[in-house]
Parts: structure tokens; C-alpha cells; sequence
């Protein structure tokens, strides 16, 4: 979507597109804070002189558009009524969560009920209701506005519900239309799948529910996401939003996306030099079954949000993103497993960015490539048909060919912005090159229109229609239009890989120096097709003008991608063993360094500058003390799956865990040089307790507990639902003022340090541990005198709401009367 993958200034536009859709002054904190306007506008006007509204309104945008036929003439006015108006908020609710079931009971039975008994204003309203498209009714839109939420005490009750369920992860609120590319990806839970403009991380986290949705409880899927971002601040936004999914399965890098590295083998070993770690790999070049395409755009789709479009929107905002979204779109087609599919998508109504996009997506790959017809998936959603045909405003002129671009305006109009993508050499020969040149600088009749000289070669006219139309089946991809079903704008246009790619090699575009992975590259020595691998992708620049037809390395694509690091390290040393003495062939097996005593001067500090390493942790000593104490079992792939991001092996204060497909990809990459900038990896499973005597010093954290439980056999303690609560409520009580006297002496006999305390909802006597999807625990710490709760206030929160729905007689219990049961 629109925000990723600009320049500095396209950035600031981006942020201020996204700004609230009402202006204020720096000394007015309290409406900055609001961030939505008020209903009643003369309230806010006379009490703030300098606010006004955006204007929604722009004459180029509406002659464009026109012009394009983006909406049948009948329809204009209600589209452009639609764009003005405020946009329904959106919301889905994770399915991986423990209890989206609740959630989504709580919706249908309680509030949507509630507000619809009641209504607002004395009338009945939905206020609330699921997105009939969206499969599972796992997405809702709210219609209320801040006006009814402040009068209507249900509303403001659903509010502050979202808002919690919202920062815990059990609900993400996202746009309506920007939730649909993921389902045309037909996510499956082994799928490698690779989103290439991910921030802010919406659609990320939506890809992780969908490979985490079917995985039983201590498992997980066999598939992964690699969530990508060229600006570091996004990624770290990026990061934000994925924690909360608490997942083994994601990798975020930050690259950008047309110049994403191929993580391969290839080039760092000669044929039977290939070391004993590498023979291993499950994977010698990193592929992807599935790839979302959501790339960076003008946004004039999220004009209902994002009102300060109006004023500054143009045509040329489109004409200069199509060439960079042609080559982003084409390295994940390089990327992607023959067989695999790729959703291309943009948040903008404008064709030079979407069909003309696909159409040169189709013409570059050939056969290999096609655009699947979709229309039978979500037969719920309202889209509309990819068009045929439209023209290219340039400078304010109309075009209709590339044969009627001016010569000095062919480096920013290229020919794969018009329908049938046919350039001025692409048409046969007639004349001489004079001739040729002659009637480029003049019209058809010799002379100018409008002051600019207008390309019409007599010879051609006949091939020319008055608008050009394309061949290719655009009417594959669909537009959503907001007036359709009150909401955004959206793109999306869905590819099936057949075979490699094709790529044609011209010996006008030979580039002395250039080499391959064979040697010297020679033009003439070439055949004109060749298959290529996810590394050998035609590279085009930001206005698709062909930058090199010879086959890209990594090192090329570090240079033009201005991915700078510090080479602390040779790639092909790394796996001998020479460079550093930190680094060392793994003993069991696993490829990649690891930790070393006696090393610290010499400690890696990765190739990446600014990124901290990726370390697997071998460490025997801990490890084995991590599964003693809590008695993991052997079943539980623990072996190898255990990273860190510091070297200094006394001072490691926390251990992620992978799962295996992402323990395959760090392996490779660590094999193959650290080609992928890896900005965050691994759900944190372990943490270090400072100042403590005990026999672990790492404890189990609450993103680790839901995935470890099912596989400890120590330190584990059940409560019943009054002694849950209480410990909740108190965050740390001793062992003498439980309800339940038991639990406080199985409690004591604990060893001291980290626990698990589970919830035992029937109060049923528990003859050995029992953990299935519904089981709830939390993290604790037993004391000399006491049990600590090791619970973030928002999680204690969420959990003390969830508890209301069990027997009333234990929140009637003595100890509970008069204590609140919801933490402050």
C-alpha cells in the first residue's frame, strides 16, 4: 500500500496523507489528541478560530478519473459523494487467538444485540456489523461516530473493548479493503510466503493468522512469513504490530523491495567445494510459495481517510511510481516458486499503476505467467472487472500511444504505461532513420500542436487505433470501488507462476565490467532466452527505464540497492572456520556460528552496521539447566531452534525461539553470507532474572507460555477460579491466604524461581497436567513466602475480563465481596 518504499519527500507525503482529517494549531494538544472531528462543527469553529476542514475537492482529479472511466458517467456523482464522506472504521479479529470464539460470540451476542435493541438517537441503527465478504464473520465494521459514541454508554463499553482487545493482538483494526489481498494469496499453513512492502503490518499479521489458524496447541506450522521494509522506522513499526502475535514463523528484514537479495548458495561455492554444513541444508536458495505485492502507491484510494490527497493529488504522482512498482513487481516474481501465486495490489484507482503494471508484468514474463481469473473466490465481494483501455496524461496532455510522446518527455513516459505497451522501435521499419527522426521532432503534417511536437509516423497510423486497447486479460484483476459497499478503494490482480521466467537478452545493453556467476559477460555469446533463477530479474528504474539486461548478482544488487554494510567478515571464511574464532562448524550439525568463550574480542558484530547479530545457542550449560528445571520433554524440537542476538555468551538476557522453517532460512543465510538484513526474528522465550539464587535464571515469559506448556512436566501448578482471580487482582499473594489451602502448599513445594500457574476452570482434581486449546495460564514466580504474578498490566486486564464468564458463585466467594474484580 501507499507508504512504503519512497523517497524522503514521498515519505512526508505519506505521513501527512495519514494525518486527521481535520487541521489545528500546535496549542491545541486536546484535538491533536482526538485525532477525528467533531460532529459539531460550529462548536469546534467558534471555539477555535484557525481550524477548517480539508477541501474535498480537486479538478484534476475528477477530469482524470472522468476521462478513464473508472465509473460509468451515471454513477459520478455518487462516487464522488462516497469519497467525501467519513469512512466506516474496521476491525478483524485474530483467529489464532486462544479466544476468538469469545470475541466473536461477545459481538454477535452482546453488542450487536445491545445496539440494535437500543439504537441511537432514538432510532435503530446497525452499528455494528460483520463484512459479509470476509470469511468466518472474522471482520467487522462500525458505523458510530464520535458524536454517539460519547451519548451512548453501549458504544463507549465497545470502544474501550476494542482498545484492549486491540493491544493484546486479539483484534487488529485495519481498512475493509486493504484485509483482501491476503485471502486471494490461498494461504496453507506450510506455505513460505513473502511480503515485500510490509508496513505498517497489517496484512503481515493477517498472513500469520492464516498459517497459525489450524496448528494445535505447543505446535507450530511449517511454513513462515518474511516481512519486508525499505524504511527503518516502518520496520520498526512493522516489529510493533507483529509482537503482538507472539510468533516463531516471521522474519522482518529491511531491504529494498526491487532490489531484495537472493539468499543462495550458488555463488559462494564452486561445484564440489561445497562444505559438509551446506551438503546439509534443507534449502540451498530461498524461494516462495506465496508473495504479497502490496506496493508503494499514490493513495488516492484512501482519500477517505487520508483527506489532504485532495489537495495535493496529480496525475504525475502515478507516472512516477509505475516503473519502481514494475520492478518491485517483478523481483517477487523471481522470487516465487513455479507453481506458487503472487497477489499484486495497490490502495490507488489510478490504471498507470495497476493495469498498465500488469499488463507489463504479463508482457516481461511471457508464457510463464498467468493472470488468474478470481472472480468465483469471495463471490461476496463487490469488485469490478480490470479495464481495457486508458490514456496517459502527461503535463496536462492527453495520450493515447507512445508514438505521440514527445522525445524530451520519454525518460518519464515509458511504453509500458499505455494498454498495448508497444514502443516507437517496436513497430516495423519503414524509411530511413532520418526519416524516422524527422517525424519525431515534427506531427504528421509537419508541424506542432500545442507548442509540443507530437509523434505521428504516417506509416504506422494504420496500426494506431484512436485509443489503444490491450490484448492481455486485465479483465482478470478487479478495482473495488468505494460507493460499491462503503468503503476504500483497492487494486488487486492475482498470478500464477507456471515456469521460470524468460528474460531477453539485447546486445545494445551490454555493460562493460558487468560479470556473472559464469564469468565475463559476453551479449553476442548469449542465447536470447535464457530460464533465470530468483537473482537473474531484469532491472528497471524508477521511470522503467531498462537499467541492465545482464544478470544481476548480490554484490549488484547491494550497490544499486544502497543497502550499505560493514563486511566485518568473509562469506566464504564464515563457513570455513578461518575468519574468527568465534565462529565455528556447529556440533550438532546445525550450520551457522556460535557462541565461543574466550572470543570477545573477536566477537562477530554481523555484516549488517546497526543490526545486532543472529546467533544460534548452543550454550550446554544453560540449556540444560533451562530443561531440567522445567522438565521439557524430549519431543519438544528444543534442539537447535534457540538464538540470541549477543555475543557476549556470560550476558545473554534473552533466547528466541524459531521454528523449523525459519531455523532453515537462518541457516542459509548464515551459510551464504548474511545476505538478508534481518531486523527482528523469534518469539522470546526465555528471559534472565537479574539478582536471583536460583537453579534457572531464565524464566518462561508470557509470549513463551502458550507454546512451551504443552511441554513441561515441572514447576506447574493449577488454581481454581477464585485463586486465579485473586491472583490477578493482587498480583502477588502468599501461600497461607489462598482460598484453596492445597494449592497454597503445592505451591510452596515448588522449586524457587519461575512457575506456571494454571487456570482449572471445573475445579476437577487433576491426577497429571492437562493443556489443551483452551487451557489458560500465566507466567509466575515463586517466592520464599509468596506467588508473583510475571503478567503485563494489559494482559492482567484481558484476563480478568475473560474471567467474568465463569460460575458467578466463585465471584460471590467471601474473599471476592467488595473487591473490584477488573485491575485498575
Amino acid at each position: 500500500m501507499g507508504g512504503r518504499g519512497r523517497s524522503r519527500t514521498q515519505r512526508k507525503h505519506f505521513v501527512q496523507s495519514r494525518e486527521n482529517n481535520w487541521k489545528y494549531t500546535k496549542d491545541d494538544p486536546e484535538q491533536q489528541q482526538n485525532g477525528t472531528a467533531d460532529d459539531n462543527n460550529n462548536n469546534r469553529e467558534n471555539s477555535n478560530p484557525s481550524w477548517k476542514p480539508f477541501i474535498t475537492q480537486n479538478i484534476a482529479f475528477e477530469e482524470y478519473y472522468k476521462e478513464q472511466g473508472i465509473v460509468p458517467p451515471e454513477e459520478w456523482n455518487t462516487f464522488m459523494d462516497c469519497l467525501r464522506s467519513e469512512l466506516p472504521a474496521a476491525f478483524r479479529i485474530n483467529s489464532s487467538s486462544q479466544c476468538y470464539l469469545e470475541i466473536q460470540a461477545k459481538l454477535e451476542n452482546d453488542f450487536m444485540k445491545s445496539l440494535q435493541e437500543e439504537g441511537t438517537d432514538g432510532s435503530e441503527v446497525v452499528a455494528i456489523r460483520p463484512l459479509p465478504w470476509y470469511p468466518e464473520n472474522l471482520a467487522w465494521q462500525s458505523t458510530f461516530s464520535r458524536k454517539q459514541l460519547r451519548k451512548n454508554k453501549i458504544l463507549e463499553r465497545f470502544h474501550e473493548y476494542l482498545k484492549l482487545q486491540n493491544e493484546i493482538g486479539n483484534i487488529t483494526r485495519q481498512e475493509a479493503v486493504s484485509m483482501v489481498p491476503p485471502l486471494f494469496l490461498d494461504v496453507r499453513p506450510d506455505d513460505f510466503i513473502l511480503d515485500m512492502c510490509a508496513a505498517p503490518g497489517s496484512k503481515t499479521f493477517q498472513l500469520l493468522e492464516m498459517i497459525h489458524h489450524s496448528a494445535e496447541p505447543g505446535s507450530l506450522p511449517g511454513g513462515m512469513v518474511l516481512a519486508n521494509d525499505v524504511d527503518v522506522q516502518r520496520c520498526n513499526l512493522l516489529i510493533h504490530q507483529t509482537k503482538r502475535m507472539s510468533t516463531a514463523n516471521l522474519i522482518v528484514t529491511n531491504h529494498e523491495a526491487q532490489h531484495f537479495p537472493s539468499c543462495h548458495l550458488k555463488r559462494t561455492y564452486g561445484e564440489g567445494s561445497e562444505p559438509q554444513e551446506v551438503k546439509e541444508l534443507d534449502i540451498d536458495q530461498l524461494l516462495f510459495d506465496r508473495v504479497l505485492c502490496d506496493v508503494p502507491c499514490s493513495g488516492d484510494g484512501t482519500l477517505r481517510k487520508a483527506p489532504d490527497i485532495w489537495r495535493r493529488w496529480n496525475a504525475g504522482m502515478g507516472n512516477g511510481l509505475h516503473g519502481l512498482q514494475v520492478q518491485i513487481a517483478m523481483r517477487g516474481m523471481s522470487l516465487l516458486k513455479v507453481g506458487g501465486r503472487m497477489v499484486y495490489s495497490t490502495c490507488s484507482m489510478n490504471p498507470i499503476e495497476n493495469e498498465a503494471v500488469v499488463a507489463e508484468i504479463l508482457r516481461r514474463c511471457g508464457g510463464s505467467v498467468e493472470l488468474i481469473d478470481v472472480s468465483s473466490e469471495l463471490p461476496q465481494l463487490v469488485r469490478r472487472p480490470g479495464l481495457k483501455k486508458w490514456k496517459v496524461q502527461d503535463k496536462g496532455m492527453w495520450l493515447t500511444s507512445y508514438n505521440e510522446v514527445h522525445n524530451s518527455r520519454r525518460a518519464a513516459v515509458v511504453p509500458g504505461m499505455f494498454p498495448s505497451g508497444k514502443g516507437y522501435v517496436d513497430e516495423p521499419e519503414h524509411g530511413d532513420d532520418a526519416r524516422r527522426s524527422q517525424l519525431r521532432d515534427k506531427g504528421s503534417n509537419g508541424h506542432s500542436q500545442n507548442g509540443v511536437g507530437m509523434v505521428q509516423d504516417p506509416a504506422t497510423t494504420t496500426t494506431i487505433l484512436d485509443e489503444e486497447a490491450s490484448t492481455l486479460p486485465l479483465e482478470r484483476s478487479m478495482r473495488i470501488v468505494p460507493h460499491d459497499q462503503n468503503s476504500g478503494a483497492f487494486f488487486i490482480a492475482v498470478f500464477h507462476k507456471l515456469s521460470p521466467l524468460p528474460v531477453t537478452q539485447k546486445k545494445h545493453c551490454y555493460q562493460p565490467g558487468k560479470t556473472t556467476s559464469t564469468g565475463n559477460f559476453q551479449a553476442q555469446s548469449l542465447p536470447k532466452v535464457k530460464d533465470i533463477n530468483a537473482d537473474e530479474v531484469e532491472q528497471v528504474d524508477s521511470v522503467g527505464n531498462q537499467l541492465s539486461e545482464v544478470i544481476m548478482d548480490d554484490a549488484n544488487i547491494l550497490e544499486n540497492g544502497n543497502d550499505k554494510a560493514t563486511l566485518d567478515t568473509d562469506p566464504s571464511k564464515i563457513v570455513e572456520g578461518k575468519s574468527l574464532e568465534l565462529i565455528k562448524p556447529s556440533s550438532d550439525g546445525n550450520a551457522g556460528p556460535e557462541l565461543v568463550k574466550g572470543s570477545r574480542k573477536l566477537q562477530m558484530r554481523g555484516r549488517w552496521r546497526g543490526i545486532d547479530p543472529i546467533l544460534f545457542y548452543h550454550e550446554e550449560t544453560a540449556v540444560g539447566q533451562i530443561k531440567a528445571f522445567y522438565g521439557i520433554k524430549e519431543s519438544f524440537p528444543f534442539k537447535g531452534h534457540l538464538i540470541v542476538r549477543n555475543t557476549d555468551i556470560d550476558h545473554v538476557k534473552r533466547v528466541y525461539y524459531v521454528s523449523k522453517s525459519v531455523k532453515e532460512v537462518l541457516k542459509l543465510n548464515f551459510v551464504a553470507g548474511e545476505q538478508l538484513k534481518i531486523a527482528a526474528v523469534g518469539l522470546k522465550m526465555f528471559e534472565r532474572q537479574k539478582d536471583v539464587s536460583t537453579e534457572c535464571v531464565f524464566r518462561i515469559t508470557s509470549e513463551g507460555v502458550p507454546l512451551l506448556l504443552p511441554h513441561i512436566t515441572k514447576q506447574i501448578v493449577y488454581a481454581s477460579p477464585v485463586d486465579f482471580k485473586l491472583l490477578l487482582q493482587y498480583k502477588s499473594i502468599k501461600f497461607g491466604d489462598f482460598v484453596d489451602a492445597e494449592f497454597g502448599n503445592k505451591a510452596s513445594k515448588l522449586q524457587f524461581g519461575c512457575c506456571v500457574v494454571i487456570l482449572n476452570k471445573d475445579n476437577k482434581t487433576l491426577p497429571e497436567p492437562q493443556v489443551d486449546a483452551s487451557t489458560i495460564a500465566i507466567g509466575c514466580w515463586r517466592g520464599r513466602n509468596s506467588i508473583t504474578v510475571m503478567v503485563i498490566a494489559l494482559d492482567i486486564q484481558e484476563l480478568l475480563e475473560r474471567m467474568l464468564t465463569y460460575s458467578e458463585e466463585d465471584s460471590d466467594s467471601l474473599l471476592l465481596e467488595n473487591k473490584p474484580l477488573i485491575a485498575a
